[in-house]
């Protein structure tokens, strides 16, 4: 008899899904895509190193684990894992905020930062809360990330300059304190920066295909040791160790983990936005199909084994998953060989970065928060919508004046305020209910007539649920103010009804009738009178309310206004 593989088995490991089918033709693909994404990944591990207020080979060590346990224990077959200039920012704001950048003790927070993170990333997995990252507004994450964008910017500017600045400051101090010291910038390392950074651009423009970080970082190292940068003060970054990512253990006091803990949380909720939203975008190209909570399960599972190996907190590229795709990887296997070209690097050619002078790697990730800005997005938002504006201006300044932390609550908590405000109001459009033909709605023929002033039509456009009673009820009682006694409330466009909205439908009944008239229910969803046929409403609610078109309705009133009009 044929054994079949437990079910339950692809859910655990995931790349049991994709691995059978490896063959010559996607090994030899994958390898390619691999080698490019390590030339990639190195001149941005070092950066985002640099970004998090890390040695360099810190984000190295994050591009080599992370990617690896991302890919195998994800969805995507193309996302790939690793540092990044936002959750960089964003960890070194945190870990600032607990211990001083310069403390023997940074080191070990950011670890322990990163598996809180892959801790709570891993729990909202198991628990299947992947439609999580659907309550984050798109406008939030786009100004949240020009924010972060402008901070990094202005954390570069002491190296672009050669100040001698503390770092970690906010980012107004960091401002006034770069101004009033622009009269001490040193003019050789000025020139190391923005040449780094105009060679960036103009590989970048004219051969775009190239590795333009990579090779701009050589320009500036050459022209630094042109001008003899060492003997006039240009700092380098240094060597990095020839060491695999060595072990490490985070701190598991309980004072460390409740001061890191809110922002951990913050950490891990931008880091699946970022990586779960780059998974789609390229699932769209690919036809591949993504499940946010196996993501969530891949990033957390990433972060926590990281944590053990010395990396910090990361996320999905969007770089590097789309030069990824582009370069013809066809399994996660391509992060995994970029990996491997990375340890290589690490233990053969670990002086890459003895010679790379520090306004160099300033002047690139200048270019890097560059990017991050979306500008045709925020052009489009504030043409489009007063709303969003809002919530991306708020978002963007909460970025730079408030935690990090704060900022994405802050703009998460103005969405769903917004959000409210306009669910908390449905429209109740009147509807005439006597019209000609190619009105909403016509009165088919019936004995009597509807007279006027008595008889009003509402459709309801909006879900009836506690927030939206009260306006809802202000409304019928304008109507009844009006000398309508007849009122038929129309349904389509309702989802649900609450409990509060049920009782609030039950009231007005009683209320109409005391006035001599009715309260009717017409194309209302099955689904969302399914509260008003319990027990207790059905009293109230009888099925001579309830009809399944305008027009029914209105011919059933029709009947029995002109009954009560030839009545004795």
């Amino acid at each position: 008899m044929k054994r079949t593989s437990s079910p339950r088995l692809p859910r655990l490991f995931p790349f049991l899904t994709w691995l059978p089918g490896v063959d010559r033709t996607s090994l030899r693909a994958d390898l390619l895509a691999g080698l490019t994404g390590a030339v990639i990944v190195l001149p941005q591990g070092v950066a985002y190193a640099l970004i998090a207020g890390l040695p360099p080979q810190y984000g190295l060590y994050t591009a080599i684990v992370t990617a690896i346990v991302a890919g195998l224990f994800g969805s995507s077959r193309h996302l790939v894992s690793g540092p990044t200039a936002a959750i960089s920012i964003v960890v070194f704001s945190v870990v600032s905020g607990v211990v001083s950048p310069d403390s023997p003790e940074f080191i070990p927070y950011v670890i322990t930062l990163t598996l809180l993170t892959g801790l709570i990333q891993l729990a909202l997995g198991l628990v299947r809360l992947g439609t999580l990252v659907n309550f984050i507004s798109h406008t939030v994450v786009i100004g949240f990330t020009a924010g972060a964008a402008v901070l990094i910017a202005t954390s570069q500017l002491r190296h672009l300059l050669g100040l001698e600045l503390p770092s970690g400051q906010a980012f107004i101090p960091s401002l006034i304190d770069v101004a009033k010291a622009l009269p001490e910038t040193n003019f050789a390392v000025l020139p190391v920066g923005l040449v780094t950074l105009g060679s960036a651009l103009l590989i970048r423009r004219f051969c775009p295909r190239w590795p333009y970080m990579l090779l701009a970082m050589a320009v500036g190292g050459l022209f630094a040791w042109g001008i003899g940068g060492a003997e006039r003060g240009v700092p380098m970054v240094g060597a990095m160790p020839a060491q695999l990512p060595p072990p490490s253990m985070p701190i598991l006091s309980l004072e460390a983990l409740r001061e890191l803990a809110p922002g951990a949380l913050a950490v891990a909720i931008i880091a699946l936005i970022e990586a779960v939203s780059i998974a789609r975008a390229v699932a769209m190209r690919s036809h591949q199909r993504i499940d946010g909570n196996q993501e969530f399960v891949g990033q957390g599972l990433s972060n926590v084994v990281g944590s053990f190996f010395s990396c910090y907190a990361g996320s999905g590229s969007f770089t590097r998953s789309g030069a990824n795709y582009d370069a013809g990887a066809r399994t996660p296997l391509a992060a995994v060989f970029a990996s491997v070209i990375l340890v290589g690097t690490l233990l053969l050619a670990p002086g890459i970065t003895r010679h790379l002078p520090m306004p160099a790697m300033a002047g690139i990730v200048l270019l890097i928060a560059w990017n991050l800005i979306d500008w045709h997005e925020i052009r489009d938002l504030v043409s489009i919508s007063r709303s969003e504006t809002a919530i991306l201006g708020v978002t963007f300044a909460s970025t730079l004046l408030l935690a990090l932390e704060f900022a994405i609550y802050l703009g998460v908590l103005l969405s769903l305020v917004l959000y409210l405000k306009r669910t908390a109001q449905p429209p109740l459009v009147p509807l005439a209910p006597e019209s000609c033909a190619g009105a909403p709605y016509a009165v088919p023929a019936a004995p009597g007539r509807l007279p006027d002033g008595q008889v009003q039509v509402l459709r309801l456009e909006g879900s009836l649920y506690f927030g939206a009673v009260d306006h809802v009820q202000w409304t019928l009682h304008q109507q009844t103010a009006d000398g309508y006694r007849h009122i038929v409330l129309v349904g389509q466009g309702v989802n649900f009804i609450d409990f509060a909205g049920a009782e609030l439908l039950a009231r007005e009944v009683d209320r109409l009738r005391a006035l001599g008239g009715e309260l009717y229910f017409c194309s209302f969803k099955p689904s969302a009178l399914t509260l008003l046929r319990q027990t207790r409403y059905c009293e109230t609610l009888t099925e001579t309310n309830c009809f399944t078109s305008t027009d029914e309705a209105l011919a059933s009133l029709s009947r029995r206004l002109g009954s009560d009009s030839s009545g004795p």
